[in-house]
């Protein structure tokens, strides 16, 4: 199944966690999303190379790294929206067509029907689903609730604020309650003022959720801030440079930006950075 902002995706479980029907697969306790041997090219360019990776289930993990690195396409790989030249990238033993995957672009003017009302936008992918009407009603008064949605979601995307329409994406591909969410830059184009809506509410959800989530960001604070781990890649051919753990407390707002943990966390994350970019 593959819907605008939502799709069906891969994945492995240790041989313990593994059902009858999928003993051959498996994946570390905890883990969601498995990536093993991953390969891609673009022309003579190799962007990975035999590249393996784990993602903790539940959990939010930024993605940050030198341009160029691949961000954007190691989340479109393992979404299933661009296909790898080789290796493995499974979701708890399950393949792409057996999981719920949500996707927030970063072109939310392409990523909206402009011929849909809002409520009809995030209402979209349900129809995908085996739903009755009760059910998917169901699904859509949970989400408004969780949002708190205090516009009208009876105008079109052209009458609505760029903010606005991304948060009809965000609801869009959180309706279908995906088991991962895939966020490339959501926040980018956007003012300061709905940056911080938007970051509040959707933190807000995927933690009740437990949503397992991969962020692509290139702004460090965002990528730190709404993070359980910050994935610090390399140049290409890329590698994990460094994994950050940010294990504090949650809402996390603008306050949270001048705490110890925040400035310790951040600062080791633009070391890493700087030493990747300044590697020939």
């Amino acid at each position: 199944m593959r819907t605008m902002g939502t799709h069906l995706p891969i994945g492995t479980a240790a041989p313990e966690a593994a059902d009858a029907g999928a003993s051959h697969r498996w994946y570390p306790k905890g883990t969601h999303i498995t990536i093993r041997g991953l390969t891609k090219r673009f022309q003579d360019a190799t962007i990975y190379d035999n590249f393996d990776l784990d993602i903790p289930k539940g959990k939010i993990v930024s993605v940050f790294g030198p341009n160029g690195c691949g961000k954007s396409t190691l989340i479109n790989m393992i979404a299933g929206i661009l296909p790898c030249d080789s290796g493995q990238i499974l979701f708890e033993g399950k393949e792409a067509r057996e999981t719920r995957i949500g996707y927030v672009f970063q072109n939310y003017r392409e990523a909206v029907f402009p011929w849909l009302r809002a409520i009809d936008n995030i209402r979209y992918p349900l129809q995908y689903l085996n739903l009755s009407k009760v059910e998917q009603q169901s699904r859509m008064d949970r989400l408004m609730e969780s949002f708190d949605v205090k516009l009208d979601l009876q105008r079109y995307p052209y009458q609505m604020s760029g903010g606005q329409q991304q948060l009809v994406s965000i609801m869009r591909a959180l309706v279908v309650d995906p088991e991962v969410l895939f966020l490339d830059e959501p926040f980018s184009a956007l003012d300061y003022e709905m940056v911080m809506f938007l970051r509040e509410r959707l933190q807000k959800v995927l933690v009740e959720r437990r949503t397992t989530t991969l962020l692509v960001s290139h702004d460090l604070d965002e990528a730190v801030l709404l993070a359980d781990e910050v994935l610090l890649l390399t140049k290409r051919p890329t590698r994990v440079a460094e994994n950050l753990p940010f294990d504090v407390a949650r809402p996390r707002t603008a306050d949270t930006t001048i705490t110890p943990a925040f400035i310790a966390t951040k600062t080791r994350a633009l070391d890493v950075f700087q030493r990747e970019v300044r590697k020939p």
